[in-house]
């Protein structure tokens, strides 16, 4: 059967190929321990798995709105006035299937052929892929480790042509776990507001900052946020990545273009789903910030690990729940050419898995996550150092 060019173009995902594959090592009865996985390794709480019940059980199992419940919608527009001190109307909130589904409908519904979209790299594996399955174009801005990884003004301006029409901005950043400050955005601010381009800034690490506080960059002024669509959700605040609730946030037109993409698509979000993400969102604060230090702790353990790693490096992420080390001295210490082959073969032999930097567009890096328990990770970080000791040794 022939396939399409498009599906031909797009490259898998490396994280959940990686995260496939330990699954299926695991369910052979191999030990292994997962660093690759982007999501917590938390059950999600109670209160809300009782909330989807109790709708359930009421019958609150059938299509909705393509845009979202009302309901949820409402609390959405609620959580954005309380965490980010912005005003959205509901006709501003669209809710997909999970944040992911939001991007790909945001770049359907504004992106022509040929248009460019400027993405900072170290990024997302999804932003790229995406947007050129749409047709759009996108431009690699590549950071360093000199600015913590972070798009600068004169970066930005650098990357932006006539046929720019869109920028891509996540803080706190998947992979590396920065974290822009307000200043940060607000020279980027200053040059996007000389223009009409669209801003999509992902937001789903909101909650996971260690030190830095999260700013949205549409809360600067209103000309900015005018421009800026927000994407965010519950996958990762609430321990929820299989509920596949996430949203966006902007300009009212765009906002029903997605609801009609959703309407010929996948109709709604489930329906028991949205009620769990409106309890989410009606918890007690508390949660989340308890939440928060569970992740910063593991960040300061894992960090002081990964620092007692012979041959790499490491900037001391703000953000998220991921270390984004510099790997290529290490694995050519061990005898590789590319982090990929050396990542390979760690899974394989000592059973441990992370992502190598190839698939966020920065090769000589890999991402490392610690949203598992303390116990586990250092364990992995141990058989990681036997597997280079044993290199290096031979």
């Amino acid at each position: 059967m022939e396939l399409s060019k498009k599906v031909k173009s797009i490259t898998p995902s490396q994280t959940i190929e990686i995260t496939n594959t330990a699954r299926q090592l695991r369910a052979a009865g191999v030990d292994v321990i997962s660093l690759s996985a982007g999501e917590p390794d938390f059950n999600t709480p109670d209160e809300i798995i009782d909330a989807v019940y109790d709708a359930s059980k009421k019958g609150r199992t059938k299509y909705t709105a393509s845009k979202g419940l009302p309901a949820l919608r409402q609390a959405i527009a609620e959580k954005m006035q309380r965490d980010n001190n912005l005003t959205y109307d509901e006709n501003q909130i669209y809710v997909g299937n999970g944040a992911k589904q939001v991007l790909y409908n945001i770049f359907m519904a504004t992106l022509n052929e040929g248009d460019e979209v400027i993405v900072p790299s170290p990024y997302w594996v999804s932003y790229t892929e995406q947007i050129k399955i749409v047709g759009g174009e996108p431009v690699t801005a590549v950071t360093t480790e000199d600015t913590d990884f972070k798009l600068t003004p004169e970066l930005l301006k650098a990357h932006m042509t006539e046929k720019t029409k869109m920028l891509v901005l996540n803080s706190p950043n998947n992979p590396t776990g920065t974290v822009y400050t307000q200043d940060e955005l607000q020279q980027l601010a200053d040059v996007l507001a000389e223009t009409e381009i669209i801003i999509v800034v992902d937001e789903i690490y909101e909650v996971l900052t260690y030190g830095t506080p999260h700013v949205s960059i549409a809360s600067l002024n209103d000309k900015i946020k005018a421009q800026t669509i927000i994407v965010n959700g519950v996958s990762k605040s609430h321990a929820m990545t299989g509920w596949r609730v996430g949203y966006a946030c902007g300009d009212a037109e765009l906002i029903s273009a997605l609801a009609s993409l959703t309407s010929q698509t996948t109709t709604s979000v489930a329906e028991p789903s949205q009620y769990g993400a409106i309890a989410a969102y009606n918890m007690d604060p508390k949660h989340t910030e308890t939440y928060r230090k569970t992740f910063e702790a593991r960040r300061d353990n894992a960090f002081q690990q990964i620092e007692s790693i012979p041959y790499m490096t490491c900037i001391k992420p703000e953000g998220a729940f991921y270390l984004f080390p510099h790997v290529q001295k290490c694995a050519e210490q061990c005898g590789y050419d590319t982090v990929d082959a050396f990542v390979k073969d760690i899974l394989r032999e000592k059973h441990v898995a992370f992502v190598p930097g190839s698939g966020f567009g920065a090769p000589e890096y890999a991402r490392i996550s610690y949203s598992i328990d303390e116990a586990s990770f250092n364990e992995a970080i141990r058989r990681i150092k036997d597997f280079i000791e044993e290199k290096t040794n031979a």
